[in-house]
């Protein structure tokens, strides 16, 4: 464990929470977050840093409130959605804690389980990843999905985080200073942690049902996710182009085998029809239009990389009861920034 941050000062513990439309759920998810607080109180400060990711309900305002009534408490509003991954980084980029954990709005990662990685976090380790036992409330297809997603990630992926390990984990601040130094556009944080490697310690927990409201996750977006994270984190599906094209002619190269044995042997001509041909074209034109469209995700990623957009822009934030960068441009956080750095 490292030190705290001041001389005779309690090591400071920040929670990063990503919210979007998350009213239904706030009270809950208030009265969790205090619970917890108090519960680290005796040896640790607490710091809450709530990220609104460009919500359309009320949930900005039920953050600023929290904030004007708990010194704990700061809150991040964005400039529009930038997704649950970016939220998370500009979370990340903010908190100024010894020790930052994150978890989700909804509850379904359990708060006092925290406490359970900060004695983790006292024996040595530098990243603490939450490990899901059981997911109650999921439906069979989205149990099966993520658990052949898992393998494949772990088979062709270049990252070493746990298998069933989300964005619930605990990383100490050298760990976060090295995650903030990856930059990149499309982010997939949970194998981005596991590539920086550190000291890393498990904890298993059973992971709950949403306390209230509906997934931010539809299908499309697990979708999209999952392809960053294979296209972040592996140049394999570029390598499918040899597979397929190996597979290709092998194909062909029977086909022909077997026309000529057919044709030494019967008398059968070469070319008895149209079928071997079209099958064959409409082979290798679908191959090489899909081959093309991986190679077109790497290259769109280099794109997007390329123009070196900041990842999000900061509309307003609040805290210890008084509002703060409301006014004038929005921004992001980077290392050199008075609120970003550590």
């Amino acid at each position: 464990m490292e030190e705290g941050t001041g001389q005779g000062c309690q090591p400071l513990v920040s929670l990063v929470i990503p919210c979007y439309n998350e009213q239904e759920v706030f009270p809950a998810l208030r009265g969790a977050l205090v619970s917890l607080a108090e519960r680290l109180a005796p040896k640790y400060r607490a710091e809450l840093v709530l990220v609104d990711d460009g919500s359309r309900d009320s949930t900005w305002d039920h953050i600023v409130e929290f904030a004007r009534q708990d010194a704990r408490v700061r809150g991040i509003a964005l400039s529009r959605n930038f997704g649950h991954q970016v939220a998370l980084t500009c979370g990340y980029d903010l908190a100024s804690g010894d020790a930052v954990v994150s978890l989700d709005a909804d509850l379904q990662d359990p708060p006092e389980v925290v406490v359970e990685f900060v004695r983790a976090w006292e024996k040595g380790a530098d990243v603490v990843f939450g490990v899901r036992k059981t997911r109650q409330g999921e439906s069979r297809f989205k149990l099966w999905t993520a658990a052949w997603f898992y393998r494949l990630f772990q088979a062709v992926g270049h990252a070493s985080a746990p298998a069933h390990s989300g964005d619930f984990r605990l990383m100490s601040k050298r760990s976060l200073l090295a995650l903030r130094r990856l930059r990149e556009k499309h982010r997939y944080i949970r194998g981005m942690v596991g590539w920086i490697g550190f000291r890393t310690a498990t904890v298993e927990y059973d992971r709950m049902p949403r306390a209230a409201g509906v997934t931010k996750y539809p299908l499309r977006r697990m979708l999209a996710f999952s392809l960053d994270a294979l296209v972040s984190f592996s140049s394999f599906p570029l390598r499918l182009a040899y597979v397929f094209a190996i597979a290709g002619c092998l194909v062909v190269l029977a086909y022909l085998v077997n026309a000529l044995v057919r044709y030494l042997a019967y008398g059968t001509p070469l070319v008895p029809g149209w079928t071997s041909l079209i099958v064959t074209v409409t082979l290798f034109g679908s191959l090489t239009l899909f081959c093309l469209g991986l190679v077109g995700e790497y290259v769109g990623r280099i794109y997007d990389q390329s123009k070196n957009r900041p990842l999000y822009l900061i509309r307003e934030m609040v805290r210890e009861g008084a509002e703060a960068g409301s006014e004038g441009a929005p921004t992001e956080a980077t290392e050199g920034d008075s609120y970003g750095s550590n």
